[in-house]
């Protein structure tokens, strides 16, 4: 399963959301092919119509949302991040804008906009990212490395990974700023092999926590539900509550350990969490009885809030009230404090694109940020807003005259998802930091 997204992003698959993916393609047959081509001619067709009133609106909820998120932290405008002065978390932006200023930053790096938890993943494929982390440290709270997988060899158990962490880095990342690093640890192992033998759930849980003392890590992320969900564990009741107290005995190994360098801190478990792909929980979902069932024992839990669209329903990369409805229905049922649970989510955030085929038959797949500049450089196209999703979006024709839309992320539809993660008091997860632009980090 780890094998194929992370794959991605050097063969144009991303992160985490497999078995999600692939439950939505395989729904995605002809009619709703057909539906999807027309929704994006039809967007196409009305966007002139409506430019007129996102002018006249949009740059209003951008001004409201840069107040909410900056307001109590500045006195004067010269204090606000440069792409604010400038003007640039706006509807309307062209291609231009983009090529001229993505590069552009404060020259504060250090300052935090986003006051809420942010954990920033890295790909040992994409060596962006590892700059960009030691760059704007202290803008991320945690940092995830996507370095390590736990695998069944034979009737053993091995944690392989250890050649991608990078001592170096780490040493200068903590040298320069207060990021936690927790490399992500996903686990490949057999689910009915690890989970019905108490001694290979041990094993398990000794491997991790052995690699974080000898690695002075602070913790992990660890992803396991969706490769569960894929091999039919969570529709078996009693399997579920085995995977449930697995992650719990191992929250519970890594409280028990204090952080090398603050002995009165403890390590820290994020877990990974899929969105629901529908109205209601299915049996293999991730829900709030869940996260009441880890609450004491997880420290975060990183939603997967991306990867909305595929090449069989070409569309936008995570519709804005997508995201909120996703949030109502994790944490629908939720009694008492609901924001004490929404502060230990962390909201994901794409920092890639697509670049989508609509005629011709369909296809395409991520694009990550050069790429995305190299489109706007080739094609010069119109960026336009689609303010159903919040996000920017345009149109071109390749070299055989084949039709792509391109999904891409903008200042405007970060921010928006942004003041979207406060209302909820909620942080944000970033898939992944070596893929979006360099003035992405500016309003963090």
């Amino acid at each position: 399963m780890a094998k194929k997204r992370e794959r991605r992003a050097a063969s144009r698959v991303d992160h985490q959301a497999e078995s999600t993916q692939r439950a939505s393609r395989e729904k995605s047959s002809g009619s709703r092919q057909e539906a999807d081509r027309k929704r994006i001619t039809t967007t196409t067709a009305t966007a002139t119509a409506t430019t007129v009133l996102f002018l006249v609106v949009l740059p209003a909820i951008s001004v409201i949302i840069y107040r909410k998120l900056y307001a109590p932290n500045t006195s004067t405008s010269s204090e606000l991040p440069y792409v604010h002065r400038r003007g640039l978390v706006d509807a309307d932006i062209n291609y231009r804008q983009v090529l001229d200023e993505h590069m552009k930053t404060s020259e504060n790096s250090s300052l935090r906009n986003f006051k809420n938890p942010v954990l920033a993943y890295i790909t040992p494929w994409n060596s962006q990212g590892y700059d960009m982390a030691k760059k704007f440290s202290n803008k991320v709270t945690h940092l995830s490395p996507v370095w390590y997988e736990l695998k069944s060899q034979g009737t053993k158990l091995v944690l392989e990974g250890r050649h991608n962490a990078d001592k170096g880095w780490i040493a200068e990342i903590r040298r320069i700023g207060n990021s936690q690093i927790l490399p992500r640890v996903v686990l490949e192992a057999i689910p009915v092999d690890l989970l019905k033998k108490k001694k290979q759930m041990n094993k398990a849980v000794n491997l991790i926590v052995a690699e974080c003392k000898e690695m002075e890590y602070d913790g992990i992320v660890l992803e396991s539900w969706s490769r569960w969900a894929a091999y039919g564990v969570l529709h078996d009741p009693d399997m579920r509550k085995t995977a449930l107290q697995f992650i719990r005995q191992l929250g519970q190994a890594i409280h028990s350990i204090s952080l090398e360098q603050n002995r009165s801190q403890r390590l820290q478990l994020v877990y990974v969490i899929g969105p629901p792909r529908s109205e209601t929980l299915e049996e293999y979902d991730f829900g709030s009885e869940d996260l009441r069932s880890l609450g004491d024992d997880v420290d975060g839990f990183s939603l997967m809030t991306y990867d909305f669209s595929g090449p069989q329903n070409p569309g936008p990369n995570a519709p804005l009230k997508w995201i909120h409805s996703t949030m109502l229905l994790l944490l629908n049922g939720i009694t008492g404090n609901r924001q004490k649970v929404s502060q230990k989510i962390f909201i994901g955030i794409n920092f890639y694109g697509n670049d989508f085929i609509v005629s011709g038959g369909l296809g395409g797949g991520p694009i990550v940020g050069r790429e995305y500049l190299s489109l706007l450089e080739q094609h010069r196209p119109q960026l336009q807003w689609e303010k159903n999703s919040a996000e920017h979006f345009f149109l071109y024709s390749d070299n055989q005259n084949v039709k792509h839309v391109v999904f891409y992320p903008s200042l405007m539809s970060i921010a928006m998802r942004l003041q979207e993660a406060l209302s909820w008091g909620a942080g944000i997860s970033i898939w992944e930091i070596g893929q979006g632009l360099e003035y992405f980090f500016d309003i963090l």
